[in-house]
């Protein structure tokens, strides 16, 4: 009789593709899935009997803030407890390699840990430190924009000479040579906004012959939204590059309602070039605490503050009568901090969710001592919240956007399937009884429903928690087939 390393019996099986789920036996073995079909017989040193539940590939979260914690908190139990087995990293143009700092971190890099934390002045070294941490995820990675803008620049406030976009696309292309999945950018920064388009088009110009993607944090969520996506646009057709729009999203007040506009640009662009967009399922986002986006009309709580640590999860106005300052001043006197934005319409949020250009992507910030809750829950969220009681979603679609649709859109080779020969990186679950529990009062709790995880056919997780074993793997760039 053939021989598997485990035998999981009479699953649903949701297999990435969006169809409609079947009721199968997987077996797994080496790492890889064996074989999948009806009753099959094969001697497994683990059997799981799994009537009742779904295995779906594991879910791929798209963009996180990842980039130290792979490495420094290897367990990565927010991720595992979600079902998510590969994280992209190096998002909004922060990356955490490669990075020669030459004092405290820039906002927003503060994001991704202090000074110790950028250790790593190469990509190659990174992946060197990421192998040797053997996360228990997966981890692709982009380049930040920011990033190498910070390694060739003396100043971040104006625009770069040819002198140093040639510099950071030599840089770029090293990257690229060592398996990153492109080029990312934050131009809503201050660190990035003097980047202008010539800039971006000149710099994105290694893309090309890598096949790689450009994946942005738009100069704009706001009034000038439009503008700024066709800003993206056009630096993914001077490049011959897919474009990804990072968590789309309609901010503030004024621009709620407007999703309908901003998804029709979204599909004019897509009848003439590979574009597509990431989101999370919350009608709040979470970064460094910005002065233009204080508006005393939107909640703001503080997730963190360096000079005033006691602000974390509080009130911005709160605090603001407490120290009997406008939300501006006090603002001010908190800052370098991380604050949540209760700046976007549910409406707009689960338009978006709901296109098929959409990706799943947690944003989640694993730095911040009070964190968005959606670092613990985004994808729960999903299936429990917006498939099982909104309808908003069915879970084929849902699961389909966590697995298949990303790993043809960054390149990952045999992930993102249920099938023959691909890595077994599974998520059996109860569609029944997966929800997320993280909220913003007690954002770091773990979510239920997530029965098993297997990363590269090892067990990472069970209802009970991690197991404590560590497959994952650096992932790098392989041809990239878009779908959608």
């Amino acid at each position: 009789m053939l021989t598997c390393d485990t035998l999981i019996r009479h699953a649903r099986v949701a297999d990435g593709t969006g169809g409609p789920p079947e009721v199968l036996d997987v077996a797994l073995r080496g790492g890889h899935i064996e074989a999948v079909g009806t009753s099959l017989r094969f001697e497994a040193a683990r059997l799981i009997e799994a009537e009742g539940l779904e295995l779906s590939p594991g879910f791929i979260d798209v963009h996180t803030h990842d980039d130290t914690s792979v490495i420094d908190s290897p367990l990565m139990l927010p991720k595992l407890s979600q079902g998510v087995t590969t994280v992209i990293v190096g998002n909004c143009g922060i990356s955490v390699s490669p990075v020669r700092l030459k004092g405290a971190p820039p906002d927003p890099m503060n994001l991704l840990g202090s000074a110790e934390a950028f250790r790593y002045p190469s990509f190659g070294a990174y992946v060197e430190a990421l192998e040797a941490a053997r996360p228990s995820v997966n981890v692709g990675a982009l380049t930040g924009h920011t990033s190498l803008r910070y390694n060739h620049m003396d100043r971040l406030d104006r625009g770069a000479t040819d002198g140093e976009i040639e510099a950071m696309r030599t840089e770029l292309r090293d990257a690229l040579s060592c398996g990153a999945l492109g080029l990312s950018s934050g131009l809503a920064y201050l660190s990035a906004h003097s980047g202008t388009a010539e800039e971006l088009h000149a710099l994105a110009e290694p893309l090309t012959a890598a096949g790689a993607i450009y994946a942005t944090h738009m100069r704009t969520e706001g009034d000038a939204i439009l503008d700024a996506m066709q800003e993206a646009f056009s630096v993914g057709r001077a490049a011959d590059s897919p474009v990804i729009i990072s968590h789309l999203k309609c901010a503030g007040i004024a621009n709620w309602g407007r999703s309908n506009e901003v998804l029709e640009a979204l599909e004019l662009a897509r009848r003439t070039q590979p574009v597509g967009c990431d989101c999370y399922p919350y009608a709040a986002s979470s970064t460094t605490l910005d002065l233009r986006q204080v508006d005393e009309r939107v909640e703001i709580s503080i997730t963190w503050s360096a000079p005033h640590p006691e602000a974390a999860g509080q009130s911005l106005a709160v605090i603001a009568r407490g120290w009997e300052l406008s939300q501006l001043e006090a603002a001010r006197r908190l800052q370098p901090a991380g604050a949540i934005y209760h700046s976007m319409a549910e409406e707009d949020m689960r338009r978006i969710l709901a296109h098929p250009a959409t990706m799943i992507g947690s944003d989640g910030l694993p730095h911040d001592p009070r964190p968005h809750p959606r670092l613990w829950g985004t994808f729960p969220r999903v299936l429990g919240r917006y498939c099982r009681e909104q309808k908003v979603l069915s879970l084929a679609e849902a699961i389909h956007k966590m697995t298949h649709l990303p790993a043809t859109r960054f390149g990952l080779a045999k992930r993102g399937l249920v099938r023959e020969g691909y890595y077994a990186d599974l998520v059996l679950l109860d569609a029944e009884r997966i929800a997320d529990k993280a909220t913003y009062e007690d954002p770091t709790r773990a979510s239920e429903g997530i029965e098993r995880v297997w990363v590269n056919g090892v067990l990472a997780y069970t209802s009970k928690g991690a197991t404590g074993a560590r497959a994952g793997q650096f992932v790098g760039r392989s041809k990239r087939s878009w779908t959608d």
